[in-house]
């Protein structure tokens, strides 16, 4: 199957799922290359657009995530990667998932999550992006 990388410059969206409890952990982007390490190596390789460059998940953090299953959507210019979660989080602010506030009706956000590990003692004072 062919990924339409091309559809928007390039990159498609990667939503990150836990395999087991069908939680979404985060969103990411993929090019061809981070698609193809995706697959090859069975660790899930994101492209960072702030970076400019290919990162694996995990590789500062040591919370990998295996891959279990990829699929795309109908159109082929996004993908569902679902994972197994190697760590106690993939939020880089210390949360098991990246989507740990809700929007209330007058548009404000609220934590909705515990932390599931501290930030600092991971990364040290500079948290990734």
């Amino acid at each position: 199957m062919e990924i339409d990388f091309q559809k928007d410059g390039g990159l498609a969206p990667a939503i990150i799922q836990d395999e087991r409890t069908g939680e979404v952990l985060m969103l990411g982007f993929m090019n061809a290359e981070a698609f193809e390490e995706t697959r090859r190596s069975g660790g899930v390789v994101l492209f960072s657009r702030s970076r400019g460059k290919l990162w694996k998940k995990g590789e500062t953090s040591g919370h990998g995530l295996r891959v279990r299953e990829i699929r795309v959507d109908c159109d082929a210019d996004a993908l569902l990667v679902r994972v197994e979660p190697m760590g106690p989080g993939v939020c880089h602010e210390g949360y098991r998932s990246c989507f740990f506030r809700a929007v209330d009706g007058s548009g404000s956000a609220r934590v909705i999550a515990e932390r599931t590990f501290l930030p600092e003692e991971v990364y040290g004072q500079e948290k990734p992006r």
